[in-house]
C-alpha cells in the first residue's frame, strides 16, 4: 500500500487530522483559546445566573423597574394635566371683555396669598425629606442582609419612623389647605368671584387631591412594612410612594410660584 513505510503519526483519516488540528476547549496552551466553562457558576454578583431563569420569571430589580416605570408614566399624564392648567392660567389671566364704550376690560383681579401656604409648603419640603430618608432606609444593605438572615426586620424597623413622620407632615399640608381656603372665603373671595379666586381653589384643590391621594399610599406603605412578608414588595411598595410623594412636593414648588409671582 502507498502508507507502507511512513510513520504512524501521518496515517491519519480526515477527521482525525482535523481534530488534531483544532485544540479542545480545555487546552491553555501558548496562542490558543482560552478554555470556556459552560457551567452556571454561583458566587459575588448581582447578575448572578440571571440569564439561567426560567422563561417568564422576573428577579428582584426587574419588577422594582417595571413599577418604577408605571409610575413614571402616570407622573407623566400628570404633568401634561398641570400643564394644561397652567396655560389656561396665563391665558384668562390676559383675556377680557369689551365694553359698551368699546373700551377692552380685563378682569383678572390678584389675590392676596393666604400666609398659611408659607407654612404649608415647608411642611411638604419637610415631608419630602423623610419620605426619602424612608426610602433609603429600605434598600440599607447591611440591614436587608440581616433580613435574608432571618434577624427580624431592621430595614422596615428603621424605616417606619421616617414613613410615619411623612405621614404626619401629609396631613398636615392638607389641613393648612382647607385653613387657607376657609381664609380666602371670610375675605369675600369665593370661587366665583372673580378668575384669579376662581384659579385659586382649581390649583390647590387638584394638588390637594392629588396628595391625599399620596396620604392612602403612605398609609398602605406603613401598613405593609408590618403585613408584607417579603422584603422585595415592602422595598416596591415604600419606593414607587417616595417617588409619587416626591413628584407632588415638586408639582407643588411650582403651582405656589405661580400663585405667589404670576398673578
Amino acid at each position: 500500500m502507498l502508507t507502507k513505510g511512513l510513520p504512524v503519526a501521518a496515517i491519519l483519516t480526515p477527521n482525525e487530522t482535523e481534530r488534531k488540528r483544532r485544540p479542545d476547549d480545555g487546552d491553555s496552551g501558548s496562542g490558543r483559546r482560552p478554555p470556556v466553562d459552560r457551567k452556571p457558576t454561583g458566587g459575588g454578583g448581582d447578575g448572578d445566573n440571571w440569564d439561567n431563569r426560567p422563561a417568564g420569571s422576573r428577579g428582584p430589580r426587574e419588577t422594582l423597574t417595571r413599577y418604577r416605570m408605571g409610575i413614571f408614566f402616570a407622573l407623566a399624564g400628570d404633568l401634561m394635566f398641570f400643564a394644561v392648567i397652567v396655560c389656561a392660567f396665563f391665558v384668562r389671566q390676559t383675556s377680557g371683555h369689551f365694553d359698551a364704550h368699546n373700551d377692552y376690560i380685563v378682569d383678572w383681579v390678584p389675590i392676596a396669598i393666604p400666609h398659611i401656604l408659607w407654612y404649608n409648603t415647608a411642611a411638604l419640603l419637610m415631608s419630602s425629606i423623610t419620605m426619602e430618608i424612608a426610602r433609603r432606609h429600605m434598600f440599607r444593605e447591611i440591614d436587608v442582609m440581616e433580613e435574608w438572615l432571618g434577624l427580624g426586620k431592621p430595614s422596615s424597623t428603621r424605616a417606619m419612623p421616617w414613613l410615619i413622620a411623612t405621614l404626619v407632615f401629609g396631613l398636615t399640608f392638607v389641613s393648612g389647605q382647607l385653613v387657607a381656603w376657609k381664609q380666602l372665603s371670610l375675605a369675600h373671595h369665593s370661587f366665583s368671584s372673580n378668575p384669579s379666586s376662581k384659579f385659586f381653589y382649581l390649583i390647590t384643590g387638584i394638588h390637594g387631591a392629588h396628595l391625599v391621594f399620596g396620604i392612602f399610599a403612605l398609609a398602605a406603605a406603613v401598613i405593609g412594612l408590618y403585613a408584607i412578608k417579603k422584603i422585595q414588595a415592602r422595598q416596591i411598595v415604600v419606593d414607587c410612594t417616595a417617588w409619587y410623594w416626591h413628584s407632588m412636593g415638586v408639582f407643588w414648588a411650582f403651582l405656589f410660584g405661580l400663585l405667589v409671582f404670576a398673578q
